[in-house]
C-alpha cells in the first residue's frame, strides 16, 4: 500500500539494542601464494636487428669499457611500397653483324619473363596477396587500402584494385572448384550458414540478403564457403544433392530434405540443444540447471578424451556418456507433459526430443564431434568482415569473397601462412594445367 507508513523501528530501539548495533572492527589475515612469474616471453630469434648504441655524454678517453648493457625493445615500421625492375639483357653472338638484326630474333637470346597471374598488372604478386589477405583476413575494406597507399603517396583507383581482385578471383575459380569436390568427397561434414548482405541492382537503395553456407571436413581439415542468394531447400542442393556420410547440422528443416535417407547419418548438435535450456533458466530455472549440469558432464567426458585414439573415444563415449544420455532421456519425458508447450522449457523439450535419436549419433564414431561448434568458428571471419565492409558489392563479388574465405580459412586450419601460401599460389598457378 502506497500510503501506508514506514514504521521507523530505529526510534523504539533500546540504547541497549543501538549499543548491540555498534559495528565491531575484525582484522582479517590470509595467505596468498606467490607467484612464480618467469618474467617477459624473449623476442622471436628470427627478426632482424638493428643495433642502436648510445655512449655517455661524458669523455670517456681515460675508461676502458667493461661491459654493456642490452635493452630488446619490439619495434616496427611502416610496410614500405618499392619498384621490382625486371631487367632481360639481351645478348648476341659476338659475330653477328648489324644487318643481322634486321631480320627478327636471330642469335638473340634473352631471359624469360617470369608468369604473371593478371597480364600487364602494375601490382606484384605479393602485392596482390597482400590486398586479399588485408581484405578476407585482416577485414579491410578497399577503400581503406587506398588510404594507405595514399599515405606512401601511391594514388590508384579503387576501379583498378577491384578489377585485380576481380581478375584473381577468376584465376583461381578452377583451384576453388577443386576444393569443392575434396571436401564432397569426405565422409564426415559439418554445416551452417550465415547472411550476408548484398547490393541488388534491381532493388533500389536496398540490399539483398544471401547466404554463405559453410561446409567444413574435420578429418580433412577443410573448409568451403558456398554463397547462394537465398535459405531454401535448393540453396546447399549443389552440394548436399547425392551427398553419402555423415551430415551435422542444426534443426534446420532444410537440411533433412538432404539427410532423410539411408545413405546419410544426421547428427545434431548437443551445443544447440544447450542454448534452448539456457534461455529457460529466467522461467524454470530448476528444470533448466538440471538439463545443463546433465549436458555439462558429457563435455566433460569430451575433454577427458580428446587426445584418444577414434577406438578408444568410441569406448568410453559407450561406457560414460550413454548412461547419461539415456537418464535425460527418461527424465525429458517425464517432465514434457509437466510443462507449457509455448514456454522456454517447454519449446526446449520439444526441440531436443524431434532431434534426439541423431544427438546420440555421435556416440557410434570415435571421429564424430560432440557438437557443430568448430564450423560455427569458421564463421567469425564473415561476421567480423561484414562489420567492416558492410556488403558486398554483386552477387559474383560474393562468390569471390566465399572463394577466398574458404581458402584462406583452410590455411588458419591447417596452420599455413596464408600471405606464403597465397604468394606461392599466384608464382605458379599462370603455369599450371587446368586439368
Amino acid at each position: 500500500d502506497s500510503s501506508q507508513m514506514k514504521l521507523p523501528f530505529e526510534e523504539y530501539a533500546t540504547e541497549e539494542e543501538k549499543a548491540d548495533e555498534t559495528p565491531v572492527k575484525e582484522v582479517i589475515t590470509y595467505e596468498r601464494k606467490k607467484s612464480n612469474h618467469v618474467g617477459r616471453k624473449p623476442l622471436p630469434e628470427h627478426l632482424p636487428e638493428v643495433i642502436h648504441v648510445i655512449e655517455p655524454e661524458e669523455d670517456t678517453k681515460e675508461y676502458v669499457k667493461i661491459g654493456e648493457e642490452r635493452t630488446e625493445i619490439l619495434e616496427y615500421t611502416p610496410a614500405n611500397f618499392f619498384k621490382l625492375v625486371i631487367v632481360r639483357p639481351k645478348y648476341a653472338l659476338k659475330n653477328t653483324t648489324d644487318d643481322d638484326f634486321l631480320e627478327e630474333n636471330k642469335e638473340v637470346i634473352i631471359g624469360e619473363m617470369p608468369s604473371r597471374p593478371i597480364n600487364k598488372c602494375l601490382a606484384g604478386n605479393k602485392l596482390l596477396a597482400f590486398i586479399l589477405i588485408s581484405k578476407y583476413i585482416d577485414h579491410l575494406p578497399l577503400y581503406r587500402q587506398m588510404q594507405i597507399f595514399k599515405r606512401s603517396k601511391i594514388d590508384i583507383s579503387s576501379s583498378t584494385i577491384d578489377s585485380w581482385v576481380r581478375s584473381l578471383g577468376n584465376l583461381l575459380e578452377p583451384l576453388y572448384k577443386r576444393l569443392i569436390r575434396e571436401i564432397k568427397a569426405q565422409t564426415y561434414l559439418q554445416v551452417d550458414e550465415t547472411t550476408t548482405k548484398v547490393l541488388d541492382k534491381t532493388k533500389k537503395g536496398k540490399t539483398h540478403t544471401g547466404y554463405y553456407w559453410t561446409y567444413y571436413a574435420p578429418l580433412a581439415n577443410l573448409v568451403c564457403f558456398d554463397y547462394q542468394k537465398g535459405r531454401d531447400i535448393e540453396a546447399p542442393r549443389s552440394f548436399l544433392e547425392g551427398y553419402e556420410g555423415t551430415l551435422q547440422t542444426d534443426g534446420y528443416v532444410v537440411y533433412k530434405h538432404y539427410y532423410d535417407n539411408d545413405k546419410v547419418t544426421h547428427m545434431a548438435c548437443w551445443a544447440h540443444a544447450r542454448r534452448y535450456f539456457e534461455k529457460s533458466l529466467d522461467t524454470d530455472k530448476a528444470r533448466a540447471e538440471y538439463v545443463l549440469t546433465e549436458i555439462q558432464k558429457l563435455y566433460k567426458i569430451e575433454r577427458e578424451i580428446k587426445e584418444f585414439s577414434a577406438s578408444k573415444k568410441r569406448d568410453i563415449r559407450q561406457e560414460d556418456a550413454l548412461p547419461i544420455i539415456n537418464d535425460l532421456g527418461k527424465w525429458l519425458h517425464r517432465e514434457r507433459n509437466n510443462v507449457l508447450p509455448k514456454s522456454p522449457m517447454g519449446k526446449a523439450i520439444t526441440y531436443i526430443s524431434n532431434v534426439w535419436i541423431s544427438l546420440m549419433n555421435y556416440l557410434e564414431d570415435g571421429n564424430l564431434m560432440i557438437d557443430n561448434n568448430l564450423v560455427e568458428n569458421k564463421i567469425r571471419p564473415v561476421a567480423l568482415g561484414r562489420k567492416n565492409y558492410l556488403f558486398a558489392g554483386s552477387h559474383n563479388g560474393a562468390m569471390r569473397s566465399a572463394m577466398f574465405y574458404s581458402f584462406f580459412g583452410s590455411c588458419k586450419i591447417n596452420d599455413i601462412n596464408p600471405q606464403l601460401w597465397m604468394e606461392y599460389v599466384l608464382e605458379n598457378i599462370s603455369d599450371w594445367k587446368v586439368n
